[in-house]
């Protein structure tokens, strides 16, 4: 891992620890930017890398649980919570809404080291995610209107005469728009032409299981 493929943000308005966090985070190679208050890392311009946030339940502004539930919505590194004042029912609730780990100080630097690969790891695979996801959407808008008419059909199973019959069309004409929704949307079988079909939801108006051709 190199320190230019990732960031470790720290949220922690103990100076000493912010400072501790950040020279471990050196001592491993990784990459850090600490924070005072929740306000000034919501403010910060933040680079487009896999990341992880250590955040702080007790901030002079506002409570890390808060904050985590504030940007629950938006695209957002994985945070590990790390508090001196811990308590069941808020490590509960960090857990549950998606937070990697809640460590108690004082912790190891083993234990913390842990939950910040496993959410840089996480980071990483939820990026790649969002990734294929707009690719296959760019692919899907190079579709003709027809062949996003063809590709629901498709997928729902129909056999060829079938879906032409659905839209009027002949046979023939149905296979030529079916193998290019398969050459655009970068499919290599119909089973993969279903599941790129499910990452974009498109509806299946049809419930007739894939099978035929």
């Amino acid at each position: 891992m190199t320190d230019d493929d990732h960031i470790v943000f720290i949220v922690d308005d103990d100076e000493r620890v912010r400072e501790a966090l950040s020279e471990l985070m050196d001592a491993h190679g990784m990459r850090a930017i600490a924070f005072e208050s929740a306000g000034d890392y919501v403010r910060a311009n933040k680079p487009d890398v896999p990341a992880c946030l250590i955040l702080d339940i007790e901030l002079p502004d506002i409570n890390g649980l808060d904050l985590q539930r504030q940007i629950a919505d938006g695209d957002h590194p994985p945070i590990v919570f790390i508090t001196g004042h811990g308590d069941i029912p808020s490590s509960v609730r960090a857990i549950k809404s998606g937070a990697v780990d809640f460590l108690t100080k004082p912790f190891s630097d083993a234990d913390l080291l842990t939950a910040i690969h496993a959410a840089l790891a996480e980071d990483r695979e939820k990026r790649s995610g969002r990734a294929e996801l707009d690719m296959l959407k760019r692919h899907y808008l190079d579709l003709t209107p027809r062949e996003r008419e063809v590709l629901p059909l498709v997928v729902s199973g129909l056999l060829n005469k079938q879906a032409a019959a659905e839209l009027g069309i002949s046979e023939v004409t149905l296979q030529i728009h079916r193998r290019n929704v398969m050459q655009k949307m970068a499919a290599a079988s119909l089973a993969d032409l279903v599941r790129i079909a499910e990452k974009l939801e498109i509806p299946i108006t049809h419930s007739r299981r894939v099978g035929g051709n």
